[in-house]
């Protein structure tokens, strides 16, 4: 059994917002060891470069859990470590982020390509409309949305940027597909940033995959933590013991 699980965050929020993630799965999980791992600093680099360099930096055989871009950067580079990754859990991640014809459950090129805008011309406004995003469909979206904000850690707007080139630029579709190992994919019931009808086309991807929704909202994972480590736990005992 594997003895360790790195949770990597998502675009625009640092390690914070997995904190008390990371201490629940402690909790639930104790025989592992729970890592967050920021990522890597992206300007300048492609995917397959980001990729690269997380295998580099993280333990071999190490569960994989990703929040967001954290998730879809997990589940590429699980696809290239195949029998070396343990297995592969996400969290608000699509196949594709943006949409493209051959996946339409995303967010539209239109939206994206004015936040990116946004972002380019006034990163405060910009993380302010994020944050209000991530927080939509939650039980109480202002308090989030405060608690979100006190987290941003975008260090300037060419991070900020090629952090959103990169979530374009990703392409799991093939990844999902070839993972051999445990997957867990779970999307929020009124995301504001990735369609819960994307559950449906993920499963379609790899028959022995797991879609499920959980949660509301895309930070749903920092207001229901608890019962997301309780998920998290029961599918990594499952898996080992299959």
């Amino acid at each position: 059994m594997s003895k360790h699980l790195v949770l990597l965050p998502g675009w625009g929020l640092g390690v914070t917002p997995l904190q008390i993630l990371a201490e629940q799965l402690e909790a639930a999980l104790p025989q592992m060891t729970v890592q967050i791992q920021p990522l890597p600093d992206v300007r300048g680099k492609n995917a397959e470069a980001v990729i690269a360099l997380l295998d580099q930096q993280l333990p071999s055989d190490c569960w994989l859990m990703g929040w967001s871009l954290g998730g879809m950067l997990a589940t590429a580079l699980a696809a290239q470590r195949q029998s070396t990754c343990a297995g592969l859990i996400s969290y608000a991640s699509n196949a594709c982020f943006v949409a493209r014809d051959s996946w339409p459950t995303a967010m539209p090129v239109d939206t994206f390509t004015a936040f990116r805008q946004l972002c380019a011309e006034d990163l405060a406004a910009g993380l302010k409309r994020f944050v209000l995003l991530c927080s939509q469909g939650a039980a109480q979206p202002r308090a989030l949305a405060r608690q979100l904000s006190a987290a941003a850690a975008v260090a300037d707007s060419a991070s900020a940027l090629a952090g959103l080139d990169l979530l374009a630029a990703l392409d799991n579709r093939d990844a999902i597909s070839a993972f051999s190992g445990p997957q867990l994919h779970l999307l929020a019931e009124q995301d504001a940033l990735v369609p819960s009808l994307a559950l449906s086309h993920v499963r379609e991807l790899n028959s022995k995959v797991t879609v499920e929704l959980f949660g509301h909202s895309h930070a749903g994972l920092i207001v229901e933590s608890q019962v997301l480590a309780q998920r998290i736990a029961a599918f990594i005992r499952g898996s080992e013991h299959a």
